[in-house]
């Protein structure tokens, strides 16, 4: 029992605040608190393991640089995906990969890959090396990343409550990118740190952040128009138009949405497209079309 409690201790306290906090933090933003602790606890369970099991292995036929470079392109990569907005209802197919379609999955990649080579590793190293139990060794280990792990998880669904999504997102792939450019700095030769080679990067990360961006924008103006133009359908086939009517209160949550103001609308659908034009004439015009082909 003491080899359990004293290696949770170890790793509990050397990791409070530190990147596996900050990464369950982030990937808390994107999933479930059950999906990001399962993935946690099977990363941290299989490096672990691997560290006490192996010992220097790794560190003698892998290069550690090398495992470092790869781990920070992927947090890069992360970065770049948590900026990604999803404009899907509840139940409808996600386009993502598969690996991002399992969130188990991206979340244990992640912390195994992220956590080979850092301290965390070493540590259960060192304790596996000198333990009597390695097995113990290894449950007090990963225990203490669930540990940590779950603070992060907490804070990020307090702060998901309080700031709005678009921020948490933007946040969260702060954090990766942060990861990730610091990996790269402390890793990769230091001859390839050339002003043509540093602008080359920036212009690649640029062009990407960009175009998500730009994707953003698009599926947000494509999703609300699409459900903008199915409510005014359904409502005018109706007799009766009350301002209470849940159909119009849809209609004036997504137009806020869609155009960014409070749009009145009572039922009469020339008026509200009038309404619109005046603040937002080219989604009025878009919406306008796309509704002409539900009737």
């Amino acid at each position: 029992m003491g080899t359990i409690i004293s290696s949770f201790l170890l790793i509990f306290l050397a990791e409070m605040g530190d990147k596996t906090q900050l990464l369950a933090l982030a990937f808390s933003t994107k999933y479930k608190i059950k999906q990001v602790l399962i993935g946690v606890f099977l990363g941290a369970f299989l490096n672990h393991g691997l560290a006490i099991v192996f010992a220097s292995f790794i560190s003698n036929y892998v290069s550690l640089d090398l495992i470092k470079v790869v781990a920070a392109i992927m947090f890069i990569i992360f970065g770049l995906w948590s900026l990604k907005l999803e404009y899907e209802d509840e139940g409808e197919e996600n386009e993502a990969s598969f690996a991002f379609k399992t969130p188990i999955l991206t979340v244990a990649s992640a912390f195994f890959i992220g956590e080979l080579g850092d301290k965390t590793q070493l540590t259960a190293m060192t304790l596996g090396a000198k333990s009597t139990y390695p097995f113990l060794t290894l449950l007090g280990t990963t225990s203490g990343m669930i540990a940590v792990s779950l603070i992060g998880i907490l804070v990020g669904k307090v702060l998901g409550k309080r700031i709005p999504e678009v921020t948490m997102k933007v946040l969260a792939s702060i954090i990766f990118l942060g990861f990730g450019l610091s990996g790269l700095y402390s890793s990769v030769d230091k001859i390839y740190f050339t002003p043509t080679y540093i602008a080359l990067f920036s212009f690649i990360l640029a062009l990407s952040i960009g175009i998500i961006l730009k994707t953003n924008s698009k599926n947000h103006n494509i999703y609300y128009e699409k459900k903008l133009a199915e409510l005014i359908a359904k409502c005018r086939h109706c007799d009766i138009h009350d301002t209470n009517c849940i159909t119009a209160m849809q209609i004036r949550e997504l137009t806020q949405k869609y155009v960014g103001q409070d749009l009145p609308y009572i039922g009469d659908i020339i008026l509200y497209f009038e309404s619109m034009k005046k603040v937002a004439p080219k989604k009025a015009t878009d919406l306008e079309k796309i509704f002409h082909t539900k009737i």
